[in-house]
């Protein structure tokens, strides 16, 4: 009886593996594959398919794991944007989304003989980059020339940060730009998809981030641009890594409140230090009064982030909007002025804490202003990265070299260093150097470092005050 049960059960095992290799020879090849880390602590796998396509089946340690639907082929209908009606179109989504649910410490996984990206234990080398799009806006008075690889270098960009071989890639957010059409006569993005469907973000996202989403899994933010009035159908078809519910896909403007948010969730990096990813695409930049509906919800997920933060001894709190940052406009005199961080959430974060975020939370990761910017300061305040200068056109007012007296990015957050680097593309690296400590390299589109910092606790400091413009090229 034994022998049959057994012969029976090595029978079935067969036909499953017989029926998964058919399954997934019949699948065609993705037009995209990566592994994005998961609320739940685990890895998940994306493949986007042409069309109707089946969903492949998965080799994880040497069993076959068939992937199931997220998002079945779909033109969304026209809803109401942040363009205006004649520069908007539904969105079309000719693919098939297809996804799989990882635990961590999967040994191996692999789609049709490719080796998936998977996260070692111990994460030891960060990349972080943000701001990635090229810039198509009608309101622009010129739009991004998205065909030259100098002015959008984001694909050349993204093979150099892959030849880093991080263990983990993340990105503060603002993936997709080109929002309306290139206007006639402008060469240099002529021919360029637009609008919010999946042919603007392969364009913007999927094909020049090819090597990245092949080289390490990676850890999404949400920007502004993927609030549900832009591109938030897409960032929840593709790469948010929670699941796609009815109510929450930016579809029916009615549910934009529930669509524009998604709870904070902790991704462990080992060695007693995570990522805490905070979805704050939807924030106005303006203080909220304690009334306002928008601040009962940044005050429901800093509480959440305070959970999130006593797990751990050390944090890494990454959201789009920096807090304690400074982006720097033309003023009414034509010279430089420079404007704080986003004012929503730190009259929302005060309220919370005089530190602004739970304790344990060393350092933040922004994007957002169209530079590169490190601030560490006096008193106990967590220091500030901002990384918003990976493909989208750069900001080019100058932020000063040395700031002023006075010159504070958030009512009582004295500047202790600055350092900028404004009109460079480029990446960020970050190395594990010990409980708390990280050294960070700041690198052009070549791949080649610029300036370097360390991180110790709450503190930041760099080599220099300034990297100049001649070192992006």
């Amino acid at each position: 009886m034994r022998r049959l049960v057994k012969r029976l059960s090595q029978h079935g095992l067969a036909v499953m593996v017989v029926a998964a290799g058919a399954q997934a020879a019949l699948a065609a090849e993705p037009l995209s594959v990566f592994t994005l880390m998961s609320p739940d602590g685990g890895v998940g796998v994306r493949a986007i398919l042409e069309g109707s396509s089946p969903c492949p089946v998965l080799d994880v340690d040497s069993r076959p794991l068939p992937m199931r639907v997220r998002a079945a082929p779909a033109t969304l209908p026209l809803r109401p944007t942040a363009s205006a009606p004649d520069l908007a179109k539904p969105s079309r989504f000719p693919v098939t989304v297809c996804e799989a649910d990882l635990k961590r410490g999967v040994r191996r996984a692999f789609l049709d003989g490719r080796r998936l990206a998977l996260p070692p234990a111990l994460i030891r080398r960060i990349l972080v980059i943000g701001d990635t799009g090229c810039r198509v806006k009608a309101s622009d008075k010129a739009a991004q020339a998205c065909n030259d690889p100098a002015a959008y270098p984001f694909a050349a960009l993204a093979k150099a940060a892959a030849a880093f071989a991080p263990d983990l890639v993340v990105h503060v957010g603002d993936y997709l730009y080109r929002e309306n059409p290139c206007p006639d006569g402008v060469a240099g993005c002529a021919g360029s998809p637009w609008g919010y469907g999946w042919d603007a973000w392969r364009a913007d996202f999927f094909d020049p981030a090819a090597p990245l989403l092949a080289a390490a899994p990676l850890a999404l933010a949400r920007g502004n641009h993927e609030t549900c009035n832009r591109a938030g159908q897409g960032w929840r078809r593709l790469l948010d890594a929670g699941p796609l519910r009815p109510g929450q896909d930016c579809v029916d403007p009615e549910n934009d409140a529930a669509g524009d948010h998604t709870a904070p969730y902790a991704v462990a990096l080992g060695g007693g230090d995570q990522l805490i990813m905070m979805d704050t695409a939807a924030a106005p930049n303006k203080a909220l009064s304690p009334e306002d509906p928008k601040a009962a919800l940044f005050a429901g997920d800093w509480d959440a982030m305070a959970v999130l933060a006593a797990r751990r001894p050390r944090s890494f709190m990454v959201n789009h909007q920096p807090i304690l940052a400074f982006a720097a406009v033309k003023g009414s005199d034509g010279l430089p002025a420079l404007r704080p961080g986003n004012l929503a959430l730190q009259s929302v974060y005060q309220r919370k804490s005089p530190d602004l975020v739970p304790p344990g939370v060393q350092t933040l990761l922004s994007g957002h202003v169209h530079v590169w910017e490190a601030l560490s300061f006096k008193g106990d305040l967590p220091s500030q990265f901002v990384t918003g200068f990976s493909g989208t056109q750069e900001d080019i007012v100058p932020l000063p070299e040395t700031l002023g007296p006075t010159d504070a990015p958030a009512p009582g957050a004295a500047p202790a260093a600055f350092s900028s680097w404004v009109d460079g593309f480029g990446f960020m690296t970050l190395e594990r150097r010990g409980r708390g400590r990280w050294s960070v390299q700041v690198r052009n589109v070549a791949g080649a470092v610029v300036n370097t910092c360390a991180i110790k606790g709450r503190r930041t400091t760099c080599a220099l005050r300034q990297v100049k413009t001649a070192a992006s090229s």
